[in-house]
C-alpha cells in the first residue's frame, strides 16, 4: 500500500499537466505502457574539422551522409617536392601567337615588335592597319617571306593583328 501512496502525487501531476501541454486530442496512435528507453541523441561535433562526426553507433559519417568508412581503404598517392627544375616548359604556349609593344609602327607593311620577355620581331603584313609606336598588340604570325626584309628581329608574316584594349 505504501508504493501506491507515493505514486499518487506523480500520477496527479501528470494528469494535471497533460491538458496544459496543448497536445491533448491530437495524437490518435496507440499508447505505450511500461518502461521506455530514451531516444538516441544526435552525434556531437568533435570540434575538429579533420575528424568526422560519429554516428549513434560510433562509426564515422561519410560526406554523403552514409555511415562507415570511405570507399577506398588506401589514401591516394601524393607528389613530393620537386628535385630539380623542369627540363621543358610546363605551360603549353602557341608558337604562332605573340603579344607585345610596337617599336616600329606606321601604316605598314613592316612593323617592329618587342614581347614582354625582350624578343624582337620584324613583322610584315600588307593592309593590316596603322599602329603607332608604343601600342600593345596581339599578333598571329606565319612563316616569313624570304623576299621581304623588315629590319632587325626574327622575321615573320602577320596573319592577324589587333590592339590590346
Amino acid at each position: 500500500m505504501r508504493a501506491t501512496r507515493s505514486l499518487l502525487p506523480v500520477v496527479a501531476a501528470v494528469a494535471l499537466a497533460a491538458p496544459l501541454s496543448g497536445c491533448q486530442g491530437t495524437e490518435k496512435g496507440p499508447t505505450v505502457s511500461g518502461p521506455q528507453t530514451p531516444a538516441p541523441t544526435p552525434p556531437e561535433s568533435t570540434g575538429d574539422p579533420s575528424r568526422p562526426a560519429a554516428t549513434p553507433t560510433g562509426g564515422p559519417v561519410a560526406p554523403s551522409g552514409r555511415t562507415g568508412t570511405s570507399l577506398s581503404p588506401t589514401r591516394p598517392p601524393t607528389l613530393g617536392p620537386p628535385t630539380a627544375p623542369p627540363s621543358r616548359p610546363t605551360d603549353l604556349r602557341r608558337v604562332d601567337a605573340l603579344a607585345g609593344r610596337i617599336t616600329r609602327g606606321g601604316d605598314g607593311p613592316c612593323y617592329g615588335l618587342v614581347t614582354d620577355d625582350g624578343r624582337e620581331y620584324a613583322l610584315h603584313g600588307t593592309d593590316k592597319g596603322t599602329f603607332a609606336t608604343g601600342t600593345w598588340v596581339r599578333v598571329t604570325i606565319g612563316p616569313a617571306d624570304p623576299a621581304v626584309d623588315c629590319g632587325p628581329g626574327t622575321p615573320a608574316t602577320i596573319v592577324k593583328i589587333a590592339p590590346v584594349t
